[in-house]
């Protein structure tokens, strides 16, 4: 059931409401958009987005030099050979989508979600909830800095498919059943809370690993 908090507009600057994390970008703001469209005015902290050498420095830790390098490889490769662009404006088209950035909504910057800035901003605020888009993986002490669920949107189906590009691996791996979107509580770890709400997305012959996420946001 939605709360009640949830179902009703807050008036501009009062405090309660929703909180939304982003890192910015067109997606950020489809979801941005999308949100504040259906469901009344909210406020938005976006961080900064990470340094490309200290994500590739975090990933090689985490995964070895040799699968973050070629996670950098293929995203260049994305954006430079394969960026279809019209089948991504199509997908706005016809899903109503707005990659603009949101106007009437107040945006607060932060150098990241786990700074000091962003604890005392989302304490002064006071949310009833705080939506997760596109953020790096939120620390304790930011998890903790209100008595509010945070509420991940995660482009993949949870927990087979978690990380990165994860509709571009199940369809990789010939598992459309498993290709979709994830609404889930977040906790300490990485997509690994509570499942809210998930749903399967069928892509089209047309769609890239550059449009999926844009067709997933649309579901």
């Amino acid at each position: 059931m939605i709360p009640s908090t949830l179902a009703h507009p807050h008036d501009e600057g009062r405090s309660g409401g929703i909180v939304v994390l982003t890192a910015g970008g067109p997606l950020a703001n489809i979801v941005v958009n999308g949100l504040s469209q259906r469901l009344g005015p909210l406020t938005v902290i976006e961080e900064t987005p990470e340094a490309k050498g200290r994500v590739i420095r975090r990933r090689a830790r985490l995964l070895g030099w040799a699968t973050a390098l070629g996670q950098v490889g293929f995203g260049v490769a994305q954006r430079l050979l394969w960026p279809n662009t019209e089948r991504i404006e199509a997908i706005w088209r016809l899903h109503g989508l707005n990659p603009s950035p949101p106007r009437h909504v107040t945006v607060h910057r932060v150098p990241s979600v786990n700074s000091h800035e962003c604890r005392r901003l989302l304490a002064a605020l006071a949310p009833d909830v705080v939506a997760v888009y596109g953020t790096r993986i939120l620390k304790r002490e930011t998890l903790r800095a209100v008595p509010a669920p945070f509420i991940n949107y995660h482009a993949g189906i949870n927990p087979k498919y978690r990380g990165q590009h994860p509709g571009y691996w199940a369809l990789a791996e010939g598992d459309e059943e498993n290709a979709g979107v994830t609404i889930h509580l977040v906790d300490e770890g990485v997509d690994t809370g509570s499942v809210l709400y998930q749903a399967r997305v069928t892509f089209a012959p047309e769609d890239t690993i550059a449009s999926y996420q844009h067709l997933q946001a649309a579901h």
